[in-house]
């Protein structure tokens, strides 16, 4: 089960990009979802939860002012960059809601893995996560209501509510089962990345059947905007680390935990309170982002390698000397 678990994880775009073309194809085979999109984000956030500690809280407190640089860039870039698409490109309400959303959620759960892939500060990204998502009932809402509220009806209360039973309560659930319940956990804990990803998947093949018949006319469209805005996350996020002059390992990780989104949620908000084409930017991004991640994390690590390995050539050059 094990082995089966890690084979999903590893190959989690594929099969995402798979359940995709199924939804679009023969959606009546995956509509069934729609109703259950809440509950299987709330499994994803639940699986995350288990993997936190209150370690993880304490160095929230440890490093505040990394965390807050990281929590400011987090709610400004991607807001302001998918703001910016939206104009540019003159998307109308019901898709541009969507790209609102994915700009406005918390960092998502796989930039930690990206993070430690990419060889950069792993404790910065768990503290960032979790910090964005304890805060996303109140801002996400705030931002979204003050980004498209003008031009699309926002019900903030609603949707404060709808996040913390989603996203911020199962999260304390797992926190809390994994603080109390350790030795239980430690049992569960190995098989909960299946459960995760078949989560995922699901949630993204429930939305591309949902919104299938307008897929074909904006799918195209939507990718481009999808990339630009991810790109972008990941670049203003890294420079504007280095503005607060961060050194390399950490300005990598807020790279990261900017450019990548719980587009999950940015999904199933859209699905609850707009329509399922505001659902395909959170959709697409949920497949692109984590290509883009793994092909930034391996261009750091690779880096990485060159260096140490300059530096230890030079070092035994001067021992010759």
């Amino acid at each position: 089960m094990k082995h089966l678990s890690s084979v999903l994880v590893d190959n989690m775009a594929i099969l995402v990009v798979l359940i995709g073309v199924i939804g679009a194809v023969w959606p009546s085979t995956l509509t069934w979802v729609g109703p259950h999109i809440p509950w299987m984000l709330g499994i994803v956030m639940l699986g995350m939860g288990m993997t936190l500690s209150v370690d993880d809280f304490r160095n929230v407190f440890r490093r505040p002012q990394l965390v807050l640089i990281g929590i400011f860039a987090q709610f400004f870039i991607m807001p302001l960059v998918a703001w910016a698409l939206v104009r540019i490109f003159a998307l109308p309400p019901e898709i541009a809601i969507g790209v609102i959303l994915v700009g406005t959620c918390p960092g998502g759960t796989a930039s930690n893995v990206i993070s430690y892939l990419a060889r950069g500060d792993v404790a910065l990204s768990v503290s960032m996560s979790m910090a964005t998502t304890i805060l996303a009932p109140v801002v996400t809402p705030a931002l979204t209501w003050l980004l498209a509220g003008a031009w699309i009806e926002v019900s903030f209360t609603a949707m404060m509510i709808s996040i913390a039973e989603m996203v911020l309560l199962p999260l304390l659930l797992g926190l809390c089962l994994n603080h109390f319940c350790r030795c239980a956990v430690s049992h569960v804990l190995p098989y909960m990345p299946l459960l995760s990803v078949t989560a995922i998947v699901l949630l993204v093949g429930g939305v591309v059947a949902l919104s299938a018949s307008k897929l074909m006319d904006v799918g195209l469209l939507l990718f481009a905007i999808v990339v630009l805005h991810n790109g972008f996350g990941l670049f203003f996020g890294y420079v504007m680390a280095h503005l607060f002059h961060l050194d390399s390992q950490k300005a990598r990780t807020i790279a990261i935990e900017v450019g990548m989104q719980n587009s999950g949620m940015a999904a199933s908000l859209a699905v609850l309170y707009f329509n399922p084409v505001a659902a395909i930017p959170g959709a697409i991004f949920s497949v692109w982002h984590n290509v883009s991640g793994s092909i930034l994390a391996n261009f750091f690590a690779r880096r990485d390698e060159r260096r140490t390995k300059a530096i230890r050539t030079q070092a035994l050059a001067d021992t010759k000397q």
